[in-house]
């Protein structure tokens, strides 16, 4: 979010005069008012700012803080936008964005180099790619995009918030400073046709935009809320509802105390929606107007006069402080929140430590305001053209891609390499080392294979082939793999935890002459029984299964492989430990009747830690997880009761674990990429006893 300011709204009306104000009393504002700074929007400001670091830091929730950025947004930039056209009769499109990039693009391309020093300082490797990825999305205001995408890749999913992952509301802003100086232009084009004032047709435009953009959040919200959390179009009603503010506030006539009532109501709403509500679950939707009318009704209340009233607490000097640094603090609180919890090894800061993130942020806040804004503006001052203002900007921001181009195309280098002298090696056994003589598969004296690193690159082709359905889709993907002229047809059907055995298999199917057919789906299990997603029944994951079996009905392969069980080692998901799915037998005698042969596999164990970025700092005998409480002592497999004389059920945890212990490193092999999932690399590894345990239970 950037929190824009109050003194200066949007380039297209020059700033008021620091520390104006116009001080209302009696009956509230008049027409034609509204126009000079506000010295409550400064403290509201700065509540938000707080609100949003805060509840980042000690709380672990979002607050609703964002939502009120974009409230002001609006109200903002419409307010400044219309005034333009009353006096000039049009919009200097070009001297705005301009503006707004000498404006932004400083403190942001500081904040973000600031990000790519501290990434390689306190950051564990595996995470410097994700960051990098972020800074470029960042600095092309993008990363709302980005993170949408990633909230429906199941793989992306599994990795932590990385150190930008808060632009995502300064790139629906920049975004929208593209759109609503188009959006204003136009109404007054279309008002003066229709012989319409300029605030009605802007009042007609920005009512249009609130109630298609508001349907659109509260449909999308319900749908598919991680993807609507971060979807422009889903959050453009926030704006629309503050430009309807600014539009209207001139005309209210609203009593001393209502407005009194109106600004105590509204702060104590605000500070309260993160507690009461699951901000990051919930929003956009309509729940958020809960925020956005809270915000909306501290504006509307204005300056009061009176002792008693919320607008004395928000003019308090140190909040206007805060509210002048509001948008560098927003830009450091969190990548320092993540380097301190990283350096410290914590999963949430001590009163102590989050008072010195506090700190540390509003310290790098005042320098960076000092230099990407007062020393700019210095500098600048006497050079206002506009292509002086879009090179200072470019100034700042290009240095910041051009490191993130050259560190990006050295990792990718070091990986190229790696896999180059890996290929060449003879002491990556793999799975083979578990049958050695040596008591010792872990590892040896050559580096690890996959590097920890680049390890959540090292899975199935078929994701890169876009072959495997995301979160969000419910078509049935087939891509088929193997020789042309092939003798069995094998379907590997499921989600992730059946997508990682695809290598393994792809090597028997080079082997005995398979096509073998993929169909996976993120998150999605092969069963007919409703499931369920983050709390939310997983509507798209039972139209693929539907799908999948009318599929089924027409390839008639031989043989489908699935998984036989459910792994789990995180409370938050579920029952911790193994169960054979409900569904899963019931599904297998569907199959039964086609005809078609199940190889169900026993799921794979879970670590309760990333085994990546505990190799990155540690020695693989210091990595290695337990076998409990992911999975039972007795495969519950060997329990299950009705199980057609179609199903062969295959139990490969010994090529995994010893006893009660799983290795994150076998044979100098990598296994996990992540928590739970195995490498394509190791799974390569195992292809030789899968295909012999097939063979020992089937006719395949």
């Amino acid at each position: 979010m950037h929190p824009s300011s109050s003194r200066a709204s949007a380039a297209a009306s020059p700033p008021h005069p620091p520390g104006t104000a116009e001080r209302r009393t009696g009956g509230g504002p008049g027409p034609g008012s509204g126009s000079g700074f506000r010295p409550e929007i400064q403290g509201l400001r700065a509540v938000a700012v707080l609100l949003v670091a805060v509840y980042h830091i000690w709380l672990g929730r979002v607050s609703g803080g964002v939502d009120v950025f974009l409230l002001l947004t609006g109200f903002l930039i419409t307010a400044s936008l219309v005034r333009a056209v009353e006096r000039r009769g049009r919009i200097g499109f070009a001297a705005f964005w301009t503006r707004l990039v000498k404006r932004l693009f400083p403190a942001a391309a500081a904040a973000l180099a600031g990000i790519l020093v501290a990434t390689w300082l306190f950051l564990p490797e595996t995470q410097w790619r994700d960051a990098i990825s972020g800074v470029v999305a960042s600095a092309l205001y993008f990363e709302n995009w980005h993170l949408a995408l990633n909230s429906v890749d199941y793989l992306a999913q599994n990795s932590g918030a990385g150190p930008v992952q808060h632009f995502w509301s300064l790139s629906v802003q920049g975004q929208l400073y593209l759109l609503w100086p188009v959006l204003i232009a136009a109404a007054a084009a279309l008002g003066r046709a229709a012989g319409l004032p300029l605030r009605g047709a802007a009042a007609a435009a920005l009512a249009l935009v609130f109630a298609a953009s508001l349907a659109y959040s509260v449909a999308i919200t319900r749908a598919d809320q991680p993807w609507a959390y971060f979807d422009t179009g889903a959050r453009l009603w926030e704006l629309a509802l503050g430009g309807l503010l600014a539009l209207a506030l001139p005309y209210l006539r609203l009593h001393r105390a209502l407005r009194i009532l109106l600004g105590w109501a509204g702060l104590a709403a605000l500070v309260s929606c993160g507690l009461l509500l699951q901000v990051s679950t919930l929003f956009p939707g309509y729940v958020a107007l809960w925020p956005t009318l809270a915000g909306a009704a501290v504006i509307a209340a204005g300056t009061t006069g009176s002792p008693l009233a919320a607008d004395r607490l928000l003019n308090l000097r140190p909040l206007h402080y805060v509210g002048d640094h509001a948008y560098a603090l927003y830009l450091w609180h969190w990548p320092v929140l993540v380097c301190y919890l990283s350096v410290t090894d914590r999963t949430q800061p001590s009163l102590t430590g989050g008072c010195l993130i506090l700190a540390l942020s509003m310290a790098l806040a005042v320098a960076t305001r000092w230099v990407a804004e007062t020393g700019v503006e210095a500098f600048t001052r006497a050079r206002p053209s506009n292509l002086w203002s879009l090179s200072v900007g470019a100034a700042f921001i290009v240095p910041v891609l051009a490191a993130a181009g050259v560190w990006s195309g050295y990792l990718a280098e070091q990986q190229r390499q790696q896999e180059l002298a890996a290929a060449q090696a003879t002491d990556y056994p793999g799975a083979a080392a578990l049958g050695a003589p040596s008591a010792e598969p872990v590892e040896n004296s050559a580096p690890i294979n996959p590097d920890p690193a680049n390890a959540a690159a090292d899975v199935p082709v078929t994701y890169a082939d876009g072959c495997n359905q995301e979160i969000r889709g419910s078509e049935v993907l087939t891509c088929t793999y193997g020789p042309r002229e092939y003798e069995r047809t094998v379907a590997l059907i499921g989600g992730s935890h059946a997508a990682h055995w695809f290598p393994a298999l792809q090597e028997i199917a080079a082997e005995k002459r398979w096509r073998l057919v993929n169909i996976i789906k993120g998150s999605c299990l092969f069963t007919g029984v409703e499931q369920y997603r983050a709390g939310q029944v997983y509507h798209s994951c039972m139209e693929w299964n539907a799908g999948v079996m009318a599929e089924l009905a027409e390839l008639r392969p031989d043989a489908v492989f699935t998984t036989a069980t459910s792994t789990n080692v995180d409370p938050g998901a579920g029952p911790v430990g193994e169960k054979v799915v409900e569904g899963y037998v019931e599904r297998w005698r569907e199959l039964d009747a086609m005809g078609i042969t199940v190889i169900a596999v026993r799921d794979t164990p879970r670590l309760e830690f990333s085994a990546p970025d505990c190799l990155a700092e540690a020695r693989p005998a210091d990595c290695v997880g337990r076998r409990s409480p992911s999975m039972d002592r007795v495969s519950p497999l060997k329990r299950l009761q009705g199980v057609p004389g179609n199903v062969a059920l295959l139990d490969l945890t010994d090529q995994l674990c010893q006893g009660r212990k799983c290795p994150t490193v076998i044979g100098n092999i990598l296994v996990y990429w992540d928590r739970g999932h195995i490498t394509a690399t190791y799974m390569r590894t195992l292809a030789p006893v899968l295909r012999d345990r097939i063979e020992a239970a089937t006719d395949l």
